[in-house]
């Protein structure tokens, strides 16, 4: 057995042999350890590629195994499939094409959940009437919250496309909010009266926006029609057997199917 060798990817330290290193001849890293391409290094000697070091695991028990296994979970496949790209691992390539053929047949049929809850509350704020003068009121906030659970990772994405949280004055997509790649939660706020912006900052009130509408989420009905757009573009429809037709139409319960 040849001598260890080890790569510094992006940062991030492997350790493997030649033999894993040159299994593919005719990929970039055959090239690179077989003598044909050059190799830089960083400064304690290790072979540096400036590649994403994170995803090159995946790539690396490819070489050594010649099978590709992912988490269930796994959401970079879009990465995955640039860095096998850049790698030239032909037999690699051809393995994330059918995996990406295979999650696509999953993702055909699927289900869509939604629970909704609302509720009032009151929120108490200072208004400055003059330098210096300051005076404490209060007034009623609608706050809302939604769960939402569906069987379509791709679908959770694309909505994450379309619905922005306001905060700070700025957006920021709800996909950083995802409890896992088919649960999100969100909680939002209604604009309040009288209300200063800057008060939604302090007190870490998020209001909600659809894109590229601009348009702010201001109460359930708002929310169910834009939902029900992005869903029913997608191909789901509403399931006609769940929820009871009353808690549909009073927007506690949305269940959606998409069969294809």
């Amino acid at each position: 057995m040849s001598d260890p060798i080890t790569l510094n990817v992006g940062g991030k330290l492997y350790t493997t042999s030649l033999a894993t290193l040159t299994s593919f001849p005719d990929s970039m890293l055959g090239a690179m350890f077989s003598g044909k391409m050059p190799t830089k290094r960083d400064s304690q000697g290790n072979c540096f590629i400036d590649r994403d070091g994170k995803v090159f695991r995946y790539i690396l028990n490819f070489l050594r195994t010649s099978h590709l296994d992912l988490p269930e979970d796994f959401q970079e496949m879009g990465l995955l499939r640039r860095e096998a790209d850049f790698y030239q691992v032909q037999p690699l390539i051809e393995a994330l094409q059918e995996k990406e053929v295979e999650l696509s047949k999953a993702e055909k049929n699927a289900m869509l959940n939604i629970t909704l809850n609302q509720r009032v509350q009151t929120v108490h704020f200072t208004v400055r009437e003059a330098p210096q003068i300051y005076s404490l009121s209060s007034s009623s906030m609608e706050v809302f919250n939604a769960n939402i659970f569906s069987t379509s990772c791709l679908f959770l994405k694309l909505l994450g496309s379309r619905l922005f949280y306001c905060s700070n004055g700025n957006l920021s997509s709800i996909t950083s909010h995802l409890q896992d790649p088919n649960h999100l939660t969100l909680d939002w706020v209604a604009n309040v009266e009288g209300l200063p912006e800057e008060e939604y900052t302090k007190q870490n009130l998020k209001r909600l926006w659809v894109v590229p509408a601009n348009k702010q989420i201001n109460s359930f009905q708002v929310f169910v029609e834009e939902v029900l757009k992005i869903a029913l573009s997608d191909g789901f429809c509403i399931d006609s057997s769940h929820p009871h037709a009353v808690d549909f139409m009073n927007n506690k319960i949305i269940r959606l199917i998409r069969y294809r």
